[in-house]
């Protein structure tokens, strides 16, 4: 049995008369930049996130950078970051010449870990940005009364997590000063390509953000401010509004999947319950559980990935994909080993949860599309491995 980590053929298919007719249309108006499409998906999503204001950009990437650029941050200023999370979150900083302060994750979630952040904090600290690792929530009470105690702006970097709610229904990109989204083809909402999203619930920081995605300008060809070409094009727009409807439904997807693999986890010995932090006899495989570190309520996990810790990760890798399973690890180098950042001189005991997390962690196959057989041979693949 083939079970790739992601196919993105059967959602096209699956949309393709929807999805043709909107290129099409694009390509028609030749509206390709900003217009209509962009201006439909600002509202939809500026609803659907909670926020007063989305802005379309170029990425998440630049989303992230266009954050840090709006609050002026510039040399010598820390930005305090989790050190087990996709580079951007950190190159970005890096980027305006500002000092990035990692710290590590808390161990069941494996988000950024809010008494790490409030050890981190100097009279330099100019921002703090929390990711929504594999689309569960960080501790987000926590980080803002913390931040809140300081005078410290927050970025949440959401790009792992649209749609993702705490208990009280709040979502992720509106607790902070602004959110950060990426529609990178594997997300749970993908466009055909880059593509990506901020929110914020600030009139002026709106307008400001506006103004940096292009170029500072405003009205045309004044400049107030130094921007940049971090504008989202009309047909990742168009593509994002035919794929909007179908995201809760996805997400109710990835997450029945997730139940799925639990239970057959659960089934096989391989697994007790979900957020164990250690092996053990009973659990030869750590599985994820959304839940909050402080409160222990259920959180509303969308899971753009399955990510379990398993002992022998990287042979583990090879037996799956060898048995034509895809698997992918999220992260292997945490901030603190890259050797760009050898500069800042991190002290690698510093970050025992990252760490760990680098060297056992496992993405498994989660797409919506994924059947309950296909679930059940990788669980079984996994239980031959492990013995």
């Amino acid at each position: 049995m083939n079970v790739p980590l992601l196919d993105l053929r059967q959602q096209y298919n699956s949309l393709k008369t929807e999805l043709d007719a909107a290129l099409i249309n694009v390509a028609q108006t030749q509206m390709l930049v900003l217009g209509p499409e962009v201006d439909k998906l600002e509202c939809t999503l500026a609803e659907y996130c909670d926020a007063r204001h989305a802005i379309g950009v170029s990425s998440g990437t630049d989303a992230l950078l266009m954050a840090l650029m709006a609050l002026d941050i510039s040399a010598g200023d820390e930005v305090i970051l989790p050190t087990y999370s996709f580079f951007a979150t950190a190159g970005v900083v890096a980027r305006l010449g500002a000092v990035s302060v990692f710290v590590d994750s808390e161990p069941v979630t494996l988000n950024i870990d809010p008494v790490k952040i409030r050890e981190a904090i100097t009279p330099r600290t100019k921002a703090i940005i929390p990711v929504h690792l594999y689309g569960q929530a960080a501790a987000m009470d926590e980080i803002m009364a913390i931040a809140d105690e300081h005078g410290i702006p927050v970025i949440e970097d959401a790009a792992q997590a649209i749609g993702t709610q705490f208990p009280d229904g709040r979502k992720v990109g509106s607790v902070g000063l602004m959110g950060c989204f990426s529609f990178y083809p594997t997300k749970n909402l993908g466009a055909f390509g880059d593509a990506g999203l901020m929110t914020t619930n600030d009139d002026a920081l709106a307008v400001k953000l506006r103004q940096i995605r292009n170029h500072g300008m405003e009205p045309r060809y004044y400049h107030r401010l130094i921007g940049g070409n971090f504008r989202i094009d009309a047909i990742q727009a168009a593509v994002l509004n035919v794929k909007f409807p179908h995201l809760e439904s996805w997400h109710a997807a990835r997450r029945r999947n997730a139940e799925l693999y639990t239970q057959f986890f659960k089934s096989a010995g391989l697994a007790e319950k979900e957020g164990v932090v250690k092996f053990d006899a009973k659990n030869k495989v750590l599985l994820p559980q959304a839940v909050f570190k402080s409160s222990g309520a259920t959180n509303y996990h969308i899971y753009n990935q399955y990510v379990i810790r398993v002992e022998k990760r990287d042979e583990l890798r090879k037996f799956l994909s060898d048995n034509s399973i895809g698997a992918e690890i999220y992260y292997p180098v945490p901030f603190h080993r890259q050797e760009c950042f050898a500069y800042l001189q991190p002290n690698d005991s510093d970050f025992p949860v990252a760490n760990f997390a680098a060297a056992t962690s496992l993405a498994l196959p989660i797409y919506p599309e994924l059947t309950r057989e296909q679930i059940e041979f990788v669980v079984e693949k996994i239980g031959d491995f492990l013995g």
